[in-house]
């Protein structure tokens, strides 16, 4: 039994290790963003490369797990949610490239706008993703809340940005190119969003038993 416990906490420190790894990626992406420098484009690449062997290890590590203890109760719960949150997180890192490509195909091109609302969306990205590991390494019922409480700020945010954007193409004071660079980008921080939010609901399944993907907040 004693085992099987020091192997549950080496399981979870794999996902804190990536969640960490997570976080650098989106900060990186978005520093790329903010100061025009392409070449934290190497070091997000390097992250990923780690990221996607955690995905590899960590599942197949919950996995063998599941097959060799036939775990019940809430260990059962705790592997099932390592699982999900491990492809979350692989998701998540797949999204911040995605955010330093944009981000570089900018370079070339002047400034549109002040860059205020993108880093003010990522920072609150960031934290749902930082408390949302935090929960479940502390099984914290209010902190994954408050995640998911977090998720509308950045709903309201994206579409800010969306209608502020459009609108500068409407009025011909935007060109495309680099608008909808910006648009997807914000897009991109709303769906990393949405895998803390994931996070955070798995949490609350570990700690409670209950799926509250579809009435969470009752």
């Amino acid at each position: 039994m004693r085992s099987f416990i020091l192997e549950l906490e080496g399981l979870q420190n794999k996902i804190l290790e990536m969640g960490g790894l997570v976080e650098t990626s989106i900060h990186s992406s978005i520093r790329s963003l903010v100061e025009r420098e392409d070449r934290l484009m190497a070091d997000i690449w390097a992250t990923e490369t780690r990221i996607n062997q955690l995905d590899i290890e960590i599942d197949e590590f919950a996995t063998k797990l599941l097959a060799l203890h036939q775990p019940v109760a809430k260990d059962l719960r705790f592997l099932t949610a390592a699982i999900k949150i491990n492809s979350d997180l692989e998701r998540m890192g797949d999204l911040a490239i995605n955010i330093g490509q944009r981000s570089v195909s900018l370079l070339g091109r002047p400034p549109i706008k002040p860059l205020i609302d993108i880093p003010h969306m990522s920072r609150t990205v960031e934290s749902m993703v930082r408390r949302s590991l935090d929960a479940f390494v502390q099984r914290d019922e209010a902190l994954a809340m408050s995640v998911l409480m977090a998720d509308d700020e950045v709903d309201d945010l994206k579409n800010a940005i969306y209608r502020e954007l459009l609108g500068m193409m409407e009025a011909g004071t935007a060109p495309a190119a680099p608008a909808f660079d910006l648009i997807f980008i914000a897009h991109n921080l709303e769906r990393v969003a949405d895998h803390a939010t994931n996070i955070a609901e798995d949490v609350l399944f570990v700690i409670k038993g209950v799926d509250v993907r579809h009435h969470r907040l009752a």
